[in-house]
């Protein structure tokens, strides 16, 4: 029954990997990646290293690209590193102090402020404030894709844990 626990303890890191996704507190692509090292130990199944490694160094590449997306999304749209500033202030307020909606609206807001106390036009600034929010829900959705590629990997290798199992208990 130590197989059924980790498969738990899989499917749990999978949930709090998909939200992490959107919260940005929980490193989301970190978690899901995690759930894969449960196969090393469960016995009869097996991860190649090859698997590992691959989703592993997309983990690290997709983590980076998340503070970088919605940076380069500002920066494209014309913000001045106040806004830059602004937008990742404003994600944290956001989350802390009106979630759901703030996690959305804070990069936006934040970039806004940060552009205006700069010295920028209100015109200007709300363009680097939907760059922002255009590379926050691009960064999260690449995140989501990759968590759910994750969640593929993991059902595939637990049918296969849990087809043993069965295929043990029943004989």
């Amino acid at each position: 029954m130590t197989e059924v626990a980790l498969l738990l303890i899989g499917l749990v890191l999978n949930g709090l990997g998909i939200l992490g996704c959107i919260l940005p507190v929980l490193p989301g692509p970190l978690l899901s990646w995690l759930s894969l090292f449960i196969f090393l130990v469960l016995p009869d199944t097996e991860i190649s290293i090859t698997t590992l490694a691959v989703t592993g160094v997309f983990m690290v590449v997709i983590s980076i690209l998340d503070y970088a997306i919605p940076v380069l999304g500002a920066k494209r749209f014309g913000s001045s590193k106040e806004g830059v500033w602004g937008g990742t202030i404003g994600v944290v307020i956001g989350l802390f102090f009106f979630p759901p909606i703030g996690i959305i609206l804070g990069p936006l807001i934040g970039t806004v402020i940060g552009d205006l106390l700069a010295g920028g036009t209100f015109t200007k600034a709300l363009n680097s404030g939907m760059g922002s929010l255009i590379g926050f829900m691009v960064g999260t959705a690449i995140k989501l894709v990759y968590c759910i590629c994750i969640i593929f990997i993991f059902a595939i290798k637990s049918g296969d844990a849990l087809a043993d199992l069965f295929a043990k208990l029943t004989s």
